[in-house]
């Protein structure tokens, strides 16, 4: 397991030299001190996620002290990777609802995409602003080596967890300012206004704003994701509304306020798919804007993200985006894939099969770490459960090797231990294509543990990349 604090013969790298002092000159109390404060303003402003247990209760997400530290040369292959990905990946949007050209070119089977829930068959031929899909995507990355970077997967649609960036940087620069004078860290708190210039950037050929109006279309307090919908508007500036704040005339999105109508040139929206428009999709949907999808069709408005890119996240497709690199950027991929194995491929079925002990096994459709295997973690009757569902549903599954994720120095009863660590950053795609110098990362606090996500045990740190 890769170490990022201590090198192999113990050593602590450079970049950690600082943070390694800072710990040593804390005692104790003063550690648990700053722990208690911690929880008490995760409480205060009520970030909470939600536990998919019999309980479907919300907790605080747990915050450790010790921040995830970048060099700028290892930001750098992280910026150039990403920035690369996003840009293919809205490319491949952009191709498979108009012309297919790598369908053409035999790079990936039409089956696959077309044949998908999350292709969406309304959105053929339909083209938004800059022919941008996806304006904001979260890239999940794993490490296992001082310069071996992985993509686990790619989160086109909505992608969570920018807030907890955001939060945790406030909360440690609150607690530890002294910290941020002796470390040159880049600055996270602009993403926000990225963000809305990103938006901005995407107005629909029917605006007429010279600032195009943006909203923040949110299902309402009960989602799980409702702080983050609140943190984001309030942050950029911009109303947050539902759908009873909104309704189409004539093909163009308006606004209600106490001052009469108010045109929105771009929705950010938060809910999913099916509940967009109850007269395009769900029609029991109560949470969508009737309608929208006409006004989005004939340029009236412009939805980020556009319906129809979850494609993009699928697992199955997943395996082809290095592919999509070379085909639509004529370019080497800098970020490499984690080896994948399609189990509706019966010659790779059956070495996942006779394997199973020593991969992990994913739901295609599967997130937050449920409907997941983990073969050398797992017992007798999981794994046989797993082979069982795999004979029945070959489909649904894909299998990866259980890659040992990087070790980051964690607190855990106000002792130091290495614990896994993730990463994922947000790239913002619209006139420019742009990384906010940072990212979450998720740690898995169990000992041992390879799952980082927050239903899961998982927690978060503050994310550094240091300047040059």
């Amino acid at each position: 397991m890769f170490d990022e604090m201590f090198s192999d013969n113990e050593r602590i790298r450079d970049h950690y030299v600082n943070v390694n002092s800072w710990l040593k000159n804390m005692s104790s109390k003063a550690i648990n001190q700053k722990n208690i404060e911690a929880e008490s303003h995760f409480k205060r402003i009520g970030i909470t996620f939600s536990v998919q247990d019999e309980t479907l209760s919300e907790r605080i997400i747990p915050f450790d002290l010790i921040p995830r530290i970048l060099t700028s040369y290892e930001w750098n292959k992280i910026e150039k990777g990403v920035i690369q990905r996003s840009k293919a990946l809205n490319a491949f949007l952009a191709d498979i609802y108009t012309s297919g050209e790598i369908f053409k070119a035999k790079i990936i089977p039409e089956e696959i995409v077309y044949k998908k829930s999350s292709f969406d068959q309304s959105m053929v031929g339909v083209m938004p602003p800059r022919k941008i899909f996806s304006p904001i995507i979260g890239v999940d990355l794993i490490r296992t080596g001082q310069d071996s970077f992985y993509v686990l997967e790619d989160n086109c649609r909505t992608p969570s967890g920018v807030s907890y960036m955001l939060e945790n940087r406030e909360i440690m620069m609150k607690m530890f300012p002294d910290l941020f004078h002796t470390n040159r860290v880049l600055r996270v708190d602009d993403y926000p206004t990225r963000l809305l210039q990103t938006l901005m950037s995407l107005a629909p050929k029917k605006c007429e704003n010279p600032v195009p109006t943006v909203v923040l279309l949110t299902p309402g307090h009960l989602n799980s994701a409702y702080y983050e919908h609140t943190f984001l508007s309030d942050q950029m500036g911009i109303e947050m509304v539902e759908s009873s704040d909104l309704y189409i005339d004539e093909d163009l999105l308006f606004m209600k306020t106490v001052d009469g109508p108010k045109r929105v040139d771009v929705v950010y929206r938060r809910i999913d798919d099916a509940f967009l428009d109850p007269l395009s999709y769900n029609p029991d949907s109560v949470i969508g804007v009737p309608g929208i999808m006409q006004a989005y069709k004939t340029g009236g408005v412009n939805i980020c993200s556009a319906p129809g890119c979850g494609i993009a996240d699928d697992k199955a497709i997943y395996i082809y985006v290095p592919e999509m690199i070379k085909f639509y950027l004529g370019e080497t991929p800098i970020l490499e894939n984690v080896k994948t194995w399609q189990c509706e491929k019966s010659d790779e079925l059956n070495y996942v099969l006779d394997n199973i002990e020593d991969l992990v096994v994913k739901e295609v459709d599967g997130s937050g770490g449920y409907g997941m295997l983990i073969g050398p973690k797992s017992s007798k009757s999981q794994i046989e459960e797993f082979l069982i569902k795999l004979k029945n549903n070959p489909k649904g599954y894909i299998a990866q090797p259980t890659l040992d994720l990087s070790s980051s120095p964690t607190l855990i009863n106000n002792e130091i231990s290495g614990r896994r660590v993730d990463l994922r950053p947000f790239c913002l795609v619209g006139k420019q294509v742009q990384l906010c110098p940072g990212g979450l990362t998720r740690v898995a606090l169990n000992e041992g543990s390879y799952v980082v996500n927050s239903s899961q045990g998982g927690g978060v740190k503050d994310t550094w990349v240091l300047a040059d």
